[in-house]
C-alpha cells in the first residue's frame, strides 16, 4: 500500500502542482500583451489546479498514515512533525494567493480587456500583482518540496 499511496502522491503533485505554479508565474505574460483570452485561461487553469492540489494534499495524508515497506516505523510521519503541519501550512498559504489574491486580479483584468462597460481598473496596475503573486506560489512550493525531501525534525 506504501508504494501504491507514494506513487499516487507524486503523480498528482506533478500533473497537478506543475501546470500550477506553470500558470501562476506565466500569468502576467497575458496582462503585458492586453490578450483578455490568456488572462481569462490563466485564471480557470489556477482555479482548476487549485481545487485539484487537494487530491495530492488527500494522498499525501494517505501516505503519511501508510507503513513504510522500510525500517521499523508504525508510519511514514505523524502530523505532529514540524515538516508536516508546516507544509499543509504552507498549501493553505499558496491557496489563500491563488484564490484572493491571483485569480480576482486576472478575472478583473479580463473584464478590463475585454472592454466591459463601468470597469475602470487599469490592467497595468494588476500586472506586479500577478506576477508578485505567481513568484509567491512558486516559492511556496518549493519550499514544501524542500520540506518532503529533507523532512527537518524527523
Amino acid at each position: 500500500m506504501f508504494k501504491i499511496m507514494l506513487a499516487l502522491h507524486l503523480l498528482t503533485a506533478i500533473f497537478a502542482i506543475g501546470p500550477l505554479v506553470g500558470a501562476a508565474t506565466t500569468a502576467s505574460r497575458g496582462l503585458r500583451k492586453a490578450d483578455a483570452s490568456a488572462t481569462g485561461n490563466a485564471a480557470r487553469t489556477l482555479t482548476v489546479y487549485g481545487y485539484a492540489s487537494l487530491v495530492v494534499v488527500i494522498f499525501g495524508f494517505g501516505l503519511m498514515s501508510a507503513k513504510p515497506d522500510y525500517g521499523n516505523k508504525e508510519h511514514v510521519a505523524e502530523f505532529s512533525e514540524p515538516w508536516i503541519w508546516i507544509s499543509v501550512v504552507l498549501w493553505l498559504c499558496s491557496l489563500a494567493l491563488i484564490f484572493g489574491l491571483v485569480v480576482p486580479a486576472l478575472k478583473q483584468a479580463t473584464t478590463a480587456l475585454a472592454g466591459a462597460p463601468g470597469e475602470t481598473t487599469s490592467v497595468g496596475s494588476l500586472t506586479g500583482r500577478v506576477a508578485a503573486g505567481g513568484g509567491l506560489i512558486a516559492l511556496v512550493y518549493v519550499a514544501i518540496i524542500v520540506l518532503m525531501v529533507y523532512q527537518p525534525g524527523s
